[in-house]
């Protein structure tokens, strides 16, 4: 076991959205959205720093206009998880450090789901975690919510937009979803970028398998009563707004 591991929170945020264009930039009470991501996961005691990845000067001048670190990449990059990789290359943090990829899309962040997400590389054994949480029937029927099943250690055995295990008999046994909130060590992200988009991962669209293919394992950590509120559309951010309206982010000072 490993008692003094290096952690770092690193929010990779990007412009260019089909689906909402400027996001990071979004405006909640006064605010945008990265800063509020940045609040949260500073009050994450287990970090010894959090900063902003971005591709756009846009943001960057924001970030430095609301004194949140900022660490400019590549504009090309495949995925968040390549953004943060470079992001953590250019901080020349630790080999043996720990990375936490904190959504940018999510304001209303708990910050104890990070200490949660961390917990497991005590053991020395793990090399990337991330959260699930039972759902129901109802979600657990849309394919833009991902499910995951696990071995008995945590581990997990797949992640699918389909609905797993499947129930045979026509029970309703406990069914798991994906939250999107990762930590790794600073090697496996390294090897994780130096991999080739996995066939798995290509029919699914979920690069977590690309780990699961190439024989990384993942620990699964259960989060049982978080909720994500991620925003993908305007629409969702209406529900952010509202969600913070009377939270302590919309203080001037924290």
């Amino acid at each position: 076991m490993n008692t003094s591991i290096p952690c770092y929170g690193i929010i990779p945020a990007r412009y260019d959205s089909s689906r909402f264009p400027g996001k990071p930039l979004a405006d909640i009470w006064g605010r945008p959205m990265f800063w509020h991501v940045y609040a949260h996961a500073q009050r994450a005691r287990v970090l010894r720093k959090v900063v902003l990845a971005t591709d756009d000067e846009r943001i960057k001048e924001a970030a430095l206009q609301w004194e949140v670190p900022c660490v400019m990449t590549r504009h090309d990059h495949a995925s968040g998880t390549d953004r943060v990789f470079e992001a953590a290359a250019k901080l020349g943090v630790e080999p043996h450090a720990v990375i936490v990829n904190v959504q940018g899309d999510e304001p209303a962040l708990d910050p104890a789901v990070i200490k949660g997400l961390v917990q497991p590389f005590l053991d020395d054994a793990v090399q990337v975690s991330t959260l699930a949480a039972p759902i129901s029937p109802e979600r657990a029927a849309s394919p833009n919510q991902v499910k995951v099943v696990t071995a008995a250690n945590g581990d997990a055995l797949y992640f699918s937009r389909s609905r797993i295990p499947f129930d045979r008999d026509g029970g309703e046994g406990e069914i798991l979803g994906h939250i999107g909130l990762y930590a790794f060590r600073m090697s496996a992200l390294e090897r994780f970028v130096s991999l080739p988009q996995s066939p798995l991962e290509q029919r699914e669209k979920l690069e977590q398998l690309r780990f699961l293919e190439n024989g990384i394992p993942i620990r699964v950590v259960r989060a049982e009563r978080y909720e994500a509120h991620g925003v993908d559309t305007p629409e969702d951010l209406e529900h952010v707004r509202a969600l913070l309206a009377d939270h302590t982010c919309k203080i001037r000072s924290i």
